[in-house]
């Protein structure tokens, strides 16, 4: 989730390489993909889903993925 809100790519597919679950829900932001989504990290985002990332997850302070994009002001 941090690497994801952060915008690093690198990171979060060194995560993700070495076993990190792709849809664990901690804190504010449920998942790695909804942090992505609220800060409109589309590298990230692509990344996350390729890797098998739950669009429809639901969890942290926005619900799911859909909500915190549009939170973040990011329409696509």
């Amino acid at each position: 989730q941090g690497a994801s809100l952060g915008g690093s790519r690198r990171l979060v597919k060194l995560l993700i390489d070495h076993g990190a679950d792709v849809n664990a829900q901690r804190g504010y932001y449920g998942t790695a993909l909804q942090a992505a989504c609220w800060t409109g990290n589309r590298a990230t985002i692509g990344l996350l889903l390729r890797r098998g990332a739950d669009v429809d997850a639901l969890g942290g302070f926005f619900g799911d993925a859909y909500h915190a994009a549009a939170f973040g002001g990011h329409r696509r």
